[in-house]
C-alpha cells in the first residue's frame, strides 16, 4: 500500500521519529488537532457532494465518475490509438462536383493570360 510514495513501513518509521521527538507530553495533543483536521476535512468534502448533488438534481448520482478522472488521460494511450485508428477515407471531390447542383469553376468566364484588370473607380 502506498500513498504519494509513502508505503507502511515508511509511515511507521515517521509515527516512531514524532513519538520520540515530540515526547509523551504533547503527542496527544497533536494527534487530536490532526484527529479534528482529518475530520473537518471529511465533513468539507460531505458537504461539497451534498452541495454538488442538490445543484445537479438526480443525474448526479448517473455519473460515472471513473471516466472523468484525470489518471486515465495517458498521452502515449491516446497517440497510440490514435496511430493504430484507420485514417477516415478521403472524399472524392470529382464525383461530389458533378453531383451537386451548384455552378462549377468550370462554367466561370476564361480569364486571359497577362495582367489581372481592376477598376480604378471601384469603391
Amino acid at each position: 500500500m502506498s500513498f504519494a510514495g509513502i508505503t507502511l513501513d515508511k509511515l511507521l518509521l515517521i509515527a516512531v521519529l514524532a513519538a520520540l521527538l515530540l515526547g509523551p507530553e504533547r503527542l496527544p495533543a497533536l494527534a487530536e488537532k490532526l484527529g479534528a483536521l482529518v475530520r473537518g476535512l471529511r465533513d468539507m468534502a460531505t458537504g461539497a457532494k451534498d452541495r454538488m448533488r442538490e445543484e445537479m438534481g438526480p443525474e448526479f448520482d448517473e455519473v460515472d465518475w471513473r471516466k472523468l478522472d484525470p489518471r486515465q488521460y495517458d498521452p502515449r494511450r491516446i497517440v497510440m490509438q490514435a496511430l493504430q485508428d484507420d485514417p477516415a477515407p478521403k472524399p472524392d471531390f470529382a464525383s461530389a462536383a458533378a453531383a451537386s447542383s451548384v455552378a462549377t469553376v468550370s462554367s466561370l468566364p476564361k480569364r486571359h493570360d497577362g495582367p489581372m484588370r481592376f477598376d480604378d473607380e471601384a469603391t
